[in-house]
C-alpha cells in the first residue's frame, strides 16, 4: 500500500489543482481557487473525476476528512498527499481562498 504524506499549504502555489472533500455548504463559503470539489461520500463514485497531477493534494477543513480520503486512495494505488491544517490552515497561512461567486471566500 502507497503510504500518504503530508503537504504544507504554504509549499502549495496559491492554484494548485487539488480535491476539497468537504461538503457543499463548506464549499460555497470559501475554497481554494483552482480546487476541485468532489465531497468525501462521493469520492469512490467520482473517481474518474480525478486530475493526473501526482501527488495529488487533497483538502477539507482541517485535515481529517482528507486524511481518510486519502489513506482510500493510496490503498487504491493513488499517489496523494494531505494539505496540513486543511482550509483552516491554508487561509491562516494567506493563500487565495474564493467563494463559490468568484469573491473573497471564508473557513466555515
Amino acid at each position: 500500500m502507497t503510504e500518504m504524506g503530508l503537504q504544507a499549504p504554504t509549499d502549495l502555489p496559491d492554484d494548485a489543482v487539488m480535491i476539497d472533500v468537504r461538503e457543499r455548504d463548506e464549499w460555497d463559503a470559501g475554497h481554494a481557487p483552482q480546487a476541485i470539489h468532489i465531497p468525501l461520500g462521493d469520492l469512490p463514485a467520482r473517481l474518474g473525476e480525478l486530475p493526473e497531477t501526482e501527488p495529488l493534494p487533497l483538502i477539507c477543513r482541517s485535515g481529517g476528512r482528507s486524511g481518510r480520503a486519502g489513506q482510500w486512495l493510496a490503498a487504491q494505488g493513488y499517489d496523494v498527499v494531505n494539505v496540513d491544517g486543511g482550509m483552516k490552515q491554508w487561509a491562516a497561512d494567506g493563500k487565495t481562498v474564493v467563494s463559490e461567486n468568484g469573491g473573497p471566500g471564508v473557513v466555515i
